[in-house]
């Protein structure tokens, strides 16, 4: 052993595995056993308030309860509509506007720090400052539509019928910057040299745009469309600030219903039951966006 403490290449491991012990003590502590401990949770009911002693095996019943808990019905319909509707939304709005600001406008650099500036701004504050614009009587969007002659605005967040488009939104708005940034990037990789040809060849430049830089952004838009379907399916903060899940559970989405299930009703191993459901869902479609990726790559 003493030979063995002497020798280098064994004292470059030690000091190796010295300097990540931190990081990994911090990741098993602070990661791995939470996660392994809410799996664990699945399969219980808790009763928060009486510690260890009050864990109870209940097999798959919680699974059970899902189908029977209209909260849960409710909030994945609303998690649903929020993601088909502000993905595309927010892709497509920030894909145009990248194309514009690529080429040269006025005060460009200025105009893409104010797009992208909502995005890496507080949420909650963010939030708060959209509850009051979309206040019924005070707010400053009915105010304008009132001032253009309709008498009857929309209720916004007072209205189950609004309430859940109008925090989608806020999300397009909050998200576009996002996403404008990521195809800026990528349209510094596609050659000029194509789109010279395309107009030498006559083509417009709607057709470029669909056959030039749509096709090419293609790893870009599957990057952006993975983080935004993540984000949509893990909204929490607006929901919270604005809404807490109404009027009439009309906001309700999964990520807030486990909070309340979690810390309002102390039902931790149900939380953790719709939580696993949540990351199977996000898992599931990422994998399908996965698969579906490799199979254009392969096709062109």
């Amino acid at each position: 052993m003493k030979q063995l403490w002497h020798n280098a290449r064994f004292k470059e491991h030690v000091a190796g595995y010295l300097f990540i012990l931190p990081n990994f003590a911090g990741y098993l502590i602070f990661v791995l056993l939470p996660i392994l401990f809410s799996l664990y949770l699945v399969f219980v009911d808790w009763e928060y308030l009486k510690g260890f002693a009050g864990i109870h095996w209940v097999g798959l019943d919680n699974f059970k309860a899902l189908g029977d808990d209209p909260k849960f019905i409710k909030s994945l319909k609303n998690n649903t509509i929020f993601t088909v509707v502000s993905v595309p939304a927010s892709m497509l709005i920030g894909l145009l506007l990248a194309v514009v600001l690529n080429k040269y406008v006025y005060f460009r650099n200025l105009l893409r720090t104010m797009i992208f500036l909502p995005y890496v701004s507080s949420l909650v504050a963010v939030s708060i400052i959209w509850s009051i614009m979309y206040n019924n009587r005070t707010g400053p969007i009915n105010q304008f539509l009132r001032s253009l002659g309709m008498t009857d605005p929309p209720g916004w967040l007072a209205s189950p019928n609004s309430a859940l488009y109008a925090i989608i939104i806020m999300s397009v708005w909050v998200t576009i910057g996002y996403a404008m940034i990521l195809y800026l990037a990528g349209l510094q990789n596609i050659s000029r040299e194509l789109y010279e040809s395309a107009e030498i060849d006559g083509a417009s430049k709607v057709r470029q745009l669909l056959q030039i830089t749509i096709p090419l952004l293609t790893p870009t838009t599957f990057l952006i469309m993975v983080t935004l379907i993540i984000w949509s399916f893990q909204v929490f903060g607006p929901v919270a600030v604005m809404t807490q899940g109404g009027p009439v559970d009309s906001t309700m989405v999964l990520s807030y219903h486990i909070y309340l299930l979690a810390f309002r009703f102390y039902k931790m191993g149900y939380a953790a039951t719709v939580s696993w459901v949540l990351f199977a869902i996000i898992f599931v479609i990422t994998l399908i966006q996965w698969q579906g990726q490799k199979r254009w790559q392969q096709h062109f």
